[in-house]
């Protein structure tokens, strides 16, 4: 049995000589995980240890198989997911901002036109707009009007302002759509990796209660052994 003392111990899987902040006890991998190591080839001694590096690993396969049983081949997303626990990264980050960031700055400016052509601002600009240029043209200048009724003028400058504003609101509700895809395959890779998570949390928890009733059982029946080994004296 290794020297659970030492600072360094030597994991079974790569057979280093490791840290023990670097290394787990093997009584903590649940039996799926061990499966995979002795399919391996590898010889497994509960009382050893093993590094964090091939237990994630092996974690990391037991999703992948895991994954392929349910889904069949895996996606681009699920392999990100494995690569985040091989790795132990974080996947929860900020999609907007990491989308602002590759924005040109046609994609920006388009941005800002849609957001103030939808804007009580732009509607109330318009309507003070549209009244200024029918008082100029039917009160104050009477019969010099630029523009007189039906102002065919501002016909055309409304009608040209509507087929510029129309493609620009286009392009920017398709780049929301992309955010949305974005934010929605980034989700699905947080919820899939919180479930594997959690899953084999559980089965870790399992694992470790069903040792502990076993080591409880095993206690049990040495005290029952003494207390018969004990009355039997008496009775002697």
């Amino acid at each position: 049995m290794p020297n659970s003392k030492k600072e360094t111990n030597t994991c079974q899987i790569c057979h280093k000589e490791k840290k023990r902040d670097q290394l787990r006890p093997a009584i903590t991998v649940r039996h799926s995980l061990v499966d995979l190591i002795t399919k391996d080839g590898h010889q497994w001694d509960e009382n050893g240890f093993i590094c964090v590096d091939d237990l994630n690993n092996y974690r990391a396969r037991f999703v992948q198989n895991m994954l392929q049983e349910e889904g069949g081949e895996l996606s681009v997303f699920d392999k990100e997911v494995l690569e985040s626990i091989v790795k132990r990264d974080i996947l929860s980050e900020n999609v907007d901002e990491k989308i602002e960031q590759k924005l040109s700055f046609g994609q920006r400016l388009s941005d800002k036109i849609a957001k103030f052509g939808g804007s009580w601002r732009f509607i109330i600009i318009f309507f003070v707009v549209l009244i200024i240029w029918m008082a100029i043209n039917t009160i104050f200048l009477l019969s010099k009007a630029f523009d007189p009724y039906p102002f065919i003028l501002l016909n055309l400058i409304l009608s040209c302002l509507a087929a510029i504003q129309a493609p620009i609101i286009m392009m920017s509700q398709n780049r929301q759509e992309e955010k949305d895809r974005a934010r929605s395959l980034h989700d699905y890779q947080v919820n899939l990796k919180a479930e594997v998570e959690i899953r084999m949390l559980h089965d870790k928890i399992d694992y470790l209660t069903l040792q502990q009733g076993q080591k409880m059982l095993e206690i049990q029946q040495i005290q029952i052994e003494l207390m018969e080994e004990i009355s039997s004296r008496i009775k002697k």
